[in-house]
C-alpha cells in the first residue's frame, strides 16, 4: 500500500515537473518569438504612411510578389511588385467570390489600360477599382490568367473590413477673436479641410499652430496657410480653406491644430485631432531639403534661406520649389523699421538651360525698370543704374524641381547702392519668386510676404525651422472668360489701366508673365478686338501722361509685337517691330509715344490683398471690387485705319511696359464672324439687334 502511494505520488511529482518545464518551454518560445512578431507588426509602420494594410501577395507562380495596401475605398497601393510576365492572358482581377476564378472582373492597370500585363520589376503603384467599384464590395484582388484559368497570386481582403476614408473631427473652440468654424474634414494624412472658418484678423503674430500634448502651447510650429505662407494670418470670414501639414508631418503626428498668437501665447481657438484615424495616405509628394549651411529660415512652403557668416563676407543659400524659367529674390529691406520692397537691395537668382545667375538689384519703384528723363527707374540692375553687382556666384544645380543656389557677398559693401547687412542686431528683409519676362528680368512676383520678417545673421546658436518641399497635383486654374468685342457698331474704344488679375486673369489668358497691370478697354481685362479694314476706330487713351513716373506712365502703342514696351527694347530689337500706330520717330530716329493721355485706373481698395486674386471666379465679380480713379483731362485720341498691308493679327500694348495688352484681328468681313467667332460683348449685341427686329417685325404683321 505504502508502495503505491509512492509511486502515485512521485509520478504527480514528475508530472508536476514536466507541466512546469513544458511551461516554461512555451513562454521561452513566446519570448523568442515576441521581437520577431513585434518586428513584423512594425514593418509595415516603417518610413511614410502609406494607407491600410492588406498584406502580402500569396505568390503561386510566375514569381508574384508585393506589399498591397488600402489608399481610400476604391483604390489599392501595390509597393515592390514583382511578376515575371511570362502568362499568356494574364490581368489584375478581382471578385466576390470565396477564391479567385473565372467570375470576376479585370482591374485596369496602373496607366487605366486593360492590356495584358507586362513584366513587373518591385514597381510601386495603384489600382483603381473600375465603375466606382468599393473594396468592400470584393473578396479578394488577384493575378489571373483568364486563358488557363490560372491564379497567379492574389491578396484577400478582410471580413467587415474598413477602407481608409476622409474622416470627420471637431469644430474650433471659440475662445477669442470670433475664432471658429463647422466640423472639420481630415481628407488625407496631410491635408485638413476647414469649413466656415472664422477669424477677426487682429492678433498681433497669429498663425496657424500645431504640436502634440493635451491643450495648444507654445512648444508648437507654424503651419502654412491655405496659399503656403508662414506670415501672419489674414482675416477669414466664414470661408472653406484647406491646409496642409509641413514636410514630413502627417496628421498621426500631432494632437491639436490651433490659431495660436506667438506674441503673447495666446491660443485664439483650436481643433483636438483624434488617434488612430482610418485615412488615406496622401499623395503629396515629399522631397527632402538639403543645405550645407548651418542656419535655416522657411520663407515659404516653396522657398528658404539658409546663411553663414565667416570673416567679413556672409554666404547665403536660396533653395525654392519652383518653375524652369522661374526666380527666386531676397534681401534687405529698403526699411530700417518694416520690410519694405521700396528702396530694398535683392539679389534675383535663377537658372537657365546652361548656368546658374545671382543678379544684384535695386528696387526703386514696384515696376520694370525703364529710363524716365535719362535715368533707370523701377526694378533695375546695379550695373544699369551705376553700381556694382556684389553677389559672387557658388554652386547652383535644379533637381527634383528644386533650384538651390548659393552666392556670398561681403557684409558692408563698397557700392554706395548695397545695404548693409548687420551683425549686432536684427535686419528686415524682403523675398519674392515668380516668373522671368523674355529678356530674364524679373516679372510681377507671383508670391511675396505681406509682413515684416526678421532675420538676426548672428546667432551663438544655430537657426533651423526648415522643412521638406511637399508639391501635390494642382488642378488647373479655371480661367476668367475671354472676352472679344467684335460688334461692328463699336468704333471707339476707351482704354485705361488696371490689376492684371492673378493666374486666371492676365497671365492665364494670354500665357504671358505680367507687369502688374493690364488694358482695359470698354470695361473689360485685355478683350481681343475685331477691327475690319477700311474703316477708321478711335482709342481714347488714359494711360497716364506723366514721363517722371515709372509705374504709371503707359502711351498706347499697336504693333505686330505681342510682348510690347517697344521703348525698353534695344535698336536691334526695334528694328525687327513693326510699328502700325502711337509712334512717332524723332529726326535722329528716336522713338516717341504719340498717345499718352491723363490717368485713369482702376485700382485695390484700401487694404486689399491683392494675393487673393485668384479667389473671384468670375472677371465681373473681380472688376466690381475695385475702385476706378481718372483724371479730369480729355483723353489722348488715337485714330487708326487698318488696311490691307496690316497683318491680320496685331496688338495693343504699352510704350513703355512689357506684357499688358492683347489681340487684335484685323478682318476683311464682319459677316464671318457670326457663326462662332463672337463672344459675350458681340454676341449680347447681336443678340439684341435681334430681338429687336423681331419686336418690329410683330409690330408690322399685328
Amino acid at each position: 500500500m505504502q508502495l503505491k502511494m509512492t509511486l502515485r505520488n512521485r509520478k504527480r511529482y514528475q508530472g508536476l515537473r514536466v507541466g512546469k518545464v513544458l511551461c516554461l518551454l512555451t513562454v521561452f518560445l513566446v519570448y523568442l518569438a515576441l521581437p520577431r512578431a513585434f518586428a513584423e507588426g512594425d514593418e509595415e509602420e516603417d518610413g511614410p504612411y502609406q494607407g491600410k494594410y492588406l498584406g502580402k501577395l500569396n505568390s503561386y507562380h510566375h514569381q508574384v510578389s508585393g506589399d498591397v495596401y488600402a489608399v481610400n475605398e476604391y483604390t489599392f497601393l501595390i509597393v515592390g511588385f514583382n511578376y515575371d510576365g511570362n502568362g499568356a492572358d494574364t490581368f489584375f482581377w478581382a471578385g466576390a467570390s470565396n477564391r479567385p476564378g473565372p467570375q470576376g472582373f479585370i482591374v485596369p492597370d496602373e496607366h487605366g489600360k486593360t492590356n495584358i500585363l507586362d513584366r513587373y520589376h518591385n514597381k510601386d503603384f495603384t489600382l483603381t477599382l473600375p465603375d466606382r467599384k468599393k473594396m468592400t464590395e470584393i473578396k479578394w484582388l488577384a493575378i489571373y490568367d483568364l486563358n488557363n484559368q490560372n491564379n497567379f497570386g492574389d491578396v484577400y481582403i478582410p471580413e467587415e473590413f474598413e477602407p481608409p476614408i476622409a474622416q470627420s473631427g471637431g469644430t474650433f473652440s471659440k475662445r477669442s477673436h470670433n475664432v471658429s468654424s463647422s466640423s472639420i474634414e481630415i481628407l488625407d494624412s496631410k491635408t485638413i479641410r476647414i469649413k466656415d472658418f472664422t477669424y477677426d484678423g487682429l492678433g498681433k503674430r497669429t498663425f496657424f499652430w500645431t504640436g502634440v500634448g493635451a491643450q495648444p502651447s507654445s512648444r508648437g510650429s507654424k503651419m502654412p496657410d491655405e496659399r503656403g505662407y508662414l506670415d501672419p494670418i489674414r482675416r477669414y470670414n466664414k470661408e472653406t480653406i484647406e491646409l496642409e501639414l509641413p514636410g514630413d508631418k502627417t496628421i498621426f503626428d500631432i494632437d491639436w491644430i490651433s490659431v495660436y498668437d506667438v506674441a503673447d501665447n495666446e491660443n485664439y481657438g483650436h481643433v483636438l485631432i483624434s488617434d488612430g484615424l482610418n485615412v488615406p495616405p496622401s499623395l503629396v509628394k515629399v522631397t527632402p531639403y538639403e543645405f550645407s549651411l548651418p542656419n535655416c529660415r522657411q520663407l515659404h512652403k516653396d522657398m528658404q534661406v539658409s546663411w553663414e557668416v565667416f570673416g567679413p563676407q556672409i554666404t547665403f543659400q536660396l533653395s525654392g520649389q519652383v518653375a524652369k524659367t522661374d526666380y527666386m529674390s531676397f534681401g534687405i529691406s529698403g526699411s530700417d523699421v518694416s520690410s519694405q520692397m521700396i528702396g530694398a537691395d535683392v539679389v534675383v537668382a535663377y537658372i537657365d538651360d546652361i548656368r546658374g545667375y545671382t543678379v544684384d538689384y535695386n528696387i526703386t519703384s514696384l515696376a520694370p525698370c525703364v529710363q524716365v528723363l535719362g535715368q533707370n527707374k523701377g526694378v533695375c540692375r546695379d550695373d544699369v543704374v551705376g553700381g556694382l553687382d556684389s553677389f559672387q556666384l557658388n554652386t547652383y544645380s535644379r533637381k527634383d524641381g528644386i533650384n538651390t543656389i548659393s552666392f556670398r557677398r561681403t557684409l558692408k559693401s563698397s557700392d554706395d547702392g548695397d545695404k548693409e547687412i548687420f551683425l549686432d542686431r536684427s535686419n528686415y528683409v524682403v523675398w519674392a519668386f515668380g516668373q522671368l519676362d523674355s529678356n530674364n528680368e524679373p516679372a510681377f512676383h507671383t508670391y511675396y510676404p505681406k509682413s515684416d520678417i526678421v532675420i538676426d545673421f548672428n546667432t551663438t546658436e544655430p537657426v533651423n525651422d526648415c522643412f521638406s518641399f511637399t508639391k501635390r497635383m494642382e488642378a488647373p486654374v479655371q480661367l476668367w472668360e475671354r472676352t472679344r468685342i467684335s460688334d461692328p457698331t463699336v468704333r471707339t474704344f476707351n482704354a485705361y489701366l488696371g490689376p492684371s488679375g492673378g493666374l486666371r486673369g492676365y497671365q492665364g489668358l494670354t500665357g504671358h508673365v505680367s507687369s502688374g497691370l493690364a488694358w482695359y478697354i470698354n470695361g473689360y481685362m485685355i478683350p481681343e478686338l475685331y477691327l475690319k479694314r477700311g474703316l477708321t476706330y478711335t482709342f481714347r487713351v488714359r494711360g497716364g501722361n506723366n514721363p517722371h513716373s515709372p509705374e504709371y506712365y503707359h502711351p498706347l502703342v499697336i504693333t505686330d509685337d505681342p510682348q510690347g514696351g517697344y521703348d525698353r527694347l534695344s535698336d536691334a530689337k526695334q528694328s525687327e517691330i513693326r510699328v502700325l500706330a502711337g509712334v512717332e520717330f524723332t529726326r535722329r530716329g528716336r522713338p516717341k509715344a504719340a498717345a499718352a493721355g491723363p490717368l485713369c485706373i482702376s485700382r485695390y481698395p484700401s487694404n486689399y490683398d491683392r494675393r487673393l486674386d485668384d479667389h473671384f471666379p468670375t472677371f465681373k465679380k473681380f472688376n466690381r471690387s475695385l475702385v476706378t480713379e481718372c483724371s479730369d483731362e480729355a483723353p489722348a485720341l488715337l485714330d487708326i485705319t487698318p488696311n490691307i498691308t496690316w497683318p491680320d493679327t496685331v496688338y495693343y500694348n504699352s510704350f513703355t511696359h512689357g506684357n499688358m495688352g492683347w489681340k487684335i484681328h484685323i478682318i476683311d468681313n464682319y459677316s464671318n464672324l457670326r457663326g462662332g467667332a463672337n463672344s459675350n460683348v458681340s454676341r449680347w449685341s447681336w443678340s439684341w439687334w435681334g430681338s429687336l427686329l423681331l419686336v418690329q417685325l410683330l409690330l408690322v404683321l399685328h
